[in-house]
């Protein structure tokens, strides 16, 4: 993922910002007794990218990722419209408790730009819709350059997707960070009971608007293959748990590096970091001989 790369990390101010006003009236209006959802994982299953993850002798990359993570974020189906029987095939490949995160695709998002969009968008869901209850919640990500002059375009293509389909979106431009726009965009988001993606990558700090829209987060991390990743993470710790006494019922969180090789290792440390802190069981994946890590 080279989006938000930079070519000296170590000169980042990583700190988090402070809340939007907004976010703590959102948590607790959705604040319940319920347990606390989590779920944590990589951006693919691919063994190019994952060197050194899978053991040797692993026939079926899926099957044995899905012994370690209990979620993906798929984003194989943004490359290619997902058809329901591939779609089948993975859902039946992986545990009960299992999820995938399925990108919308780029016909819709990039080639048609958000244009004449309803039956492809029918397509997407539809196919999605067959991972049952292993759908954890799409994702729509919009090109850098999808500025705000097109909002209306957007709440139009928001409106066709199923109701009570599980969506979250990402807008990349900084022009829908600018706090007016911001909010109007989540206000649309809240009608719709979508979620408004946070983004932690070192050039683009304009995306941790910190700015929830339900009772979910759906935060995409990328490291910055450097020493900082680990302390990042663990700032993330602190601020999920603010979150939660404020009322934080579900949290989707997925790591991703520039260069992939150590997303396994940092979404484990987090993993132990989580449950640490929450008292949960989260699954702690193996480490495998070959793993290495500039951070050991």
């Amino acid at each position: 993922m080279k989006f938000g790369q930079v070519d000296n990390p170590g000169a980042v101010d990583f700190t988090l910002p402070p809340d939007a006003p907004q976010t703590a009236k959102i948590l607790a209006k959705h604040k319940s007794t319920g347990p606390f959802e989590v779920y944590i994982g990589c951006a693919k299953w691919n063994r190019t990218d994952l060197k050194g993850f899978y053991p040797r002798g692993t026939k079926d990359e899926l099957e044995y990722y899905a012994t370690q993570f209990n979620s993906i974020e798929l984003n194989a189906t943004f490359y290619g419209m997902p058809k329901w029987e591939q779609v089948e095939t993975w859902r039946n490949k992986t545990p009960e408790d299992f999820k995938f995160f399925p990108k919308v695709s780029d016909l819709i998002t990039h080639y048609r730009r958000l244009n004449n969009v309803e039956e492809p968008i029918q397509t997407f869901s539809n196919a999605v819709s067959n991972f049952q209850e292993k759908l954890g919640m799409a994702f729509m990500q919009l090109h850098d350059n999808f500025k705000p002059k097109d909002f209306a375009k957007l709440e139009a293509a928001l409106r066709i997707f199923p109701k009570e389909f599980p969506l979250a979106v990402e807008v990349r431009n900084a022009e829908w960070f600018e706090p007016a726009m911001l909010e109007q965009f989540c206000r649309l988001l809240e009608e719709l009971h979508m979620v408004n993606i946070v983004v932690d990558t070192a050039g683009r700090r304009d995306m941790l608007h910190m700015r929830l829209t339900s009772g979910e987060a759906f935060v995409r991390y990328v490291g910055a293959n450097h020493p900082s990743d680990i302390d990042r993470l663990d700032d993330w710790i602190d601020r999920i748990e603010k979150w939660r006494n404020e009322g934080l019922n579900k949290l989707y969180f997925f790591v991703h590096q520039n260069i992939e090789l150590e997303s396994p290792l940092l979404a484990t440390h987090f993993i132990q970091k989580m449950n640490e802190r929450f008292g949960l069981d989260l699954h702690l994946p193996a480490k495998q001989a070959a793993q290495k890590s500039m951070f050991d």
